[in-house]
């Protein structure tokens, strides 16, 4: 079966690879994992031998078919939960999924990165750990890393803080282009993010306020973070906020640490 293009299709074709995002997940036999795009089942074979169960969900019909007849005993002893669908409108709770009660293990479609990312960490069904395949580019910019040796250091992005507001990123290793079927024209890399909650928000209203801030903070990335926020917020407040949390007047939205966001965030919602 060829891979369809329309659907991002890249399948792994490495079993080292395998082994280290089953790894990185910290599988065990008591868990329950949620896989995204099993596609020819390479990966599922390695969380089935770890897990307690696998959900497997997968929106190409050939596949689904395929991946029947591959695992038909283990969907017999409902050691695996085929589902044919798409990941992004699917309801969880149908298949007894508990925030905090799963891992999310998956090679997905690149094009899909970022809502599955909005989806798992900022929705009402967090999953305890995920480790995902991504383009090396994407896991760089994630966890501020620099994507060479001659790039200096690592710059925060809204993608990266959105992240780490939720969670604790982290660079497991590069995949060569190489090792997928068809080749793709970049490399990829497995992330990791763990210790996910949303214990870093008072509530509702004070996770849309950071969120809003980043989002005016980060608008025009060459002009300084004050001037991009002057236009919605007291002047002189903004800049006695500025200085209780410990940020230059100066200073880029790129270069503010995840406290400075929380503390300026807080000082914003009480003016």
């Amino acid at each position: 079966m060829r891979a369809k293009k329309s659907l991002g299709q890249n399948f792994l074709t490495s079993r080292g690879v395998t082994r280290d995002i089953v790894a990185a997940a910290n599988i065990t036999p008591n868990d329950v994992v949620l896989e995204i795009g099993p596609g020819k089942g390479f990966l599922t074979e390695g969380l089935l031998q770890k897990s307690g169960k696998v959900i497997a969900v997968e929106k190409d019909d050939r596949m689904v078919l395929y991946l029947k007849d591959k695992f038909a005993q283990e969907i017999r002893s409902e050691k695996l939960k085929l589902v044919h669908g798409d990941i992004l409108t699917l309801n969880l709770t149908d298949y007894k999924l508990k925030t905090n009660d799963y891992k999310l293990v998956a090679n997905i479609p690149y094009y899909i990165t970022g809502e599955i990312l909005r989806t798992f960490l900022s929705g009402d069904l967090q999953p305890q750990r995920m480790v995902l395949m991504v383009q090396k580019e994407v896991a760089d910019r994630i966890v501020a890393r620099p994507s060479s040796r001659r790039a200096g250091t690592g710059k925060e992005s809204i993608l990266s803080m959105s992240v780490k507001a939720y969670g604790t990123p982290r660079y497991i290793q590069k995949v060569p282009a190489r090792y997928f079927s068809p080749k793709p024209k970049v490399d990829s890399a497995v992330l990791l993010i763990e210790n996910i909650s949303k214990n870093n928000f008072a509530g509702a209203e004070n996770e849309k306020m950071f969120f809003e801030l980043m989002k005016r903070g980060f608008a025009h990335k060459r002009k300084m973070l004050l001037g991009n926020l002057k236009n919605f917020y007291e002047p002189q407040k903004l800049e006695e906020g500025f200085e209780g949390c410990g940020i230059a007047l100066t200073a880029r939205a790129e270069k503010l640490s995840l406290l400075n966001w929380q503390c300026l965030s807080n000082y914003i919602k009480e003016i």
